[in-house]
């Protein structure tokens, strides 16, 4: 038995439907009957690019170079994963083959150019590391003598203090494609770097009989998006208090801020804001994309430095390390960015013990908080993403009876209809950027919580208009080009 896959049925199905679970599926079926195609692998390899399953992709591309060491796309694919992973050296390998190869190619050798810039930066970085260098960017900030000109017309904090009236007016100015004031900008962030640096790693909630406290997910720089869940859903107030599972969108309770969409420097400034203004009623958590490298690679770190300086986006570097990592609702609701952990017998008080002034490491707790994804088999397997791992039913299972637990939620992964709901209802993933870099389709969704129950209610929402600004527009062009 063969199967044929006609080239211009593959870009249609691949590229055109952007079908990429169900490319999956079609891709390893073929392998199932042609376990030998080169080309079958670099294509589910490139699915598995355009998933975010890093981890699959780079398997998938060595895979395909170990058939044919030939093919070049093979290592387009291997050195796209790597620089996802933050794998730059091993991604400079191989586009120096394709080069070596390819020596008329233009694309490879832009490529190959902006990976060894990398390459070197992070050379340079290392070499100049000292206790002097690591000083706060606060120190060398003189704000009070920051002027503010005559003719920026735009939302001032009154008295250097954040109101809702300043929030109302500082959203209007970003929904208008308005800057705010650099002033302004340096006076949220070096605040609420001191609120977030005197939280613990895990923030512990209380919430009475009557109230409701609102969940939401990873949001991705779509500011137009988090607009939309406010007016549906309300301002945060002391009312209407709000949790995000990542800070780029954590709002109510959100998690991943930052990244992908093209907003997220206004997604950022307008939670941080409310979480000046509402610090017992406005909670931020953590997302795996609040790291350095992750900020380089797609796209914040570029938006940052367009819009502002490069001084601030290490400042912004400096308020997102003391992000907690997880939150818990009335001793019984565990919120965080990723999942649980790769080994049993982690307990609620070793979250405490983090110290999470850092740039997250390769594995351990404070990893798994950040990257790990559930399965529906039991036990553990290797993360589709490169990093962290999957955790079954079984293991989620013995977290929550071990720490007299009763679900957990968490974001990380886009869901067809905002959100979903696994382990036997122990496992609720939500997310909160619909149609997520204009090409998904899927729903977002928010959860509300009342402390008479705990009882999850899903609401769904579709995908506002937007300004013209492709999603990642200010990537790292190798992760904009990477992809073909």
């Amino acid at each position: 038995i063969t199967l044929s896959i006609h080239p211009l049925r593959e870009k249609h199905f691949l590229m055109w439907w952007k079908d990429y679970d169900n490319a999956i599926k079609y891709y390893t079926e073929a392998l199932e009957l042609n376990p030998a195609s080169a080309i079958y692998f670099s294509n589910r390899s490139l699915a598995y690019l355009r998933t975010e399953c890093y981890g699959y992709a780079l398997a998938d591309a060595t895979k395909c170079l170990e058939i044919d060491k030939n093919y070049i796309k093979g290592y387009y694919r291997r050195a796209t994963s790597n620089m996802a992973l933050g794998k730059f050296k091993a991604a400079l390998k191989d586009y120096e083959t394709v080069v070596r190869v390819r020596p008329n190619d233009k694309d490879a050798k832009m490529k190959y150019q902006e990976c060894n810039k990398i390459v070197k930066q992070k050379a340079f970085e290392r070499a100049i590391a000292s206790d002097e260098m690591k000083r706060s960017v606060v120190d060398s900030l003189d704000i009070e003598n920051m002027m503010i000109e005559d003719e920026y017309t735009g939302p001032k904090l009154e008295e250097g203090k954040v109101t809702m009236g300043f929030m109302k007016e500082m959203m209007e100015c970003f929904k208008d494609q308005k800057k705010l004031h650099r002033k302004c900008a340096y006076q949220i962030l070096i605040q609420v770097k001191e609120l977030l640096s005197k939280l613990p790693s895990l923030v512990e909630i209380t919430l009475k009989e009557t109230e409701k406290i609102t969940i939401c997910g990873d949001t991705h720089g779509q500011f137009y998006d988090l607009l939309n869940i406010f007016e549906l859903n309300g301002l945060p107030s002391e009312t209407n208090p709000y949790v995000s599972c990542s800070v780029a969108v954590k709002r109510k309770t959100v998690t991943y801020f930052v990244d992908r969409g093209s907003f997220s420097l206004e997604v950022i400034l307008t939670l941080f804001g409310f979480k000046l203004l509402l610090p017992d009623s406005f909670y931020l958590l953590r997302g795996n994309h609040e790291t350095d490298n992750m900020n380089q690679m797609y796209g914040f770190e570029g938006e940052v430095k367009a819009k502002y300086t490069t001084q601030m986006f290490t400042l912004f570097s400096e308020v997102f390390q003391w992000l907690p990592l997880a939150q818990c609702i009335n001793g019984k609701v565990l919120v965080m960015h990723g999942g649980l952990f790769s080994e049993d017998g982690v307990m609620l008080d070793d979250l405490r013990k983090i110290d999470r002034n850092r740039q997250p490491p390769d594995s351990g707790p404070m990893c798994d908080l950040l990257w790990s994804d559930p399965q529906p088999q039991n036990g553990r397997s290797v993360s589709k993403r490169g990093v962290s791992c999957q955790f079954g039913p079984d293991v989620t299972e013995r977290f929550l009876d071990q720490n007299k637990l009763d679900y957990i939620v968490r974001s990380h992964e886009v869901k067809a209809e905002g959100y979903e709901v696994t382990h036997s209802g122990k496992c609720i993933t939500v997310f909160s950027a619909p149609n997520y870099c204009d090409q998904m389709a899927n729903k977002g969704a928010y959860i509300h919580l009342r402390g008479s129950d705990l009882k999850p209610e899903f609401h769904q929402f579709t995908a506002v208009p937007h300004p013209n600004v492709k999603p990642m527009a200010y990537a790292n062009s190798l992760m904009q080009m990477g992809m073909m």
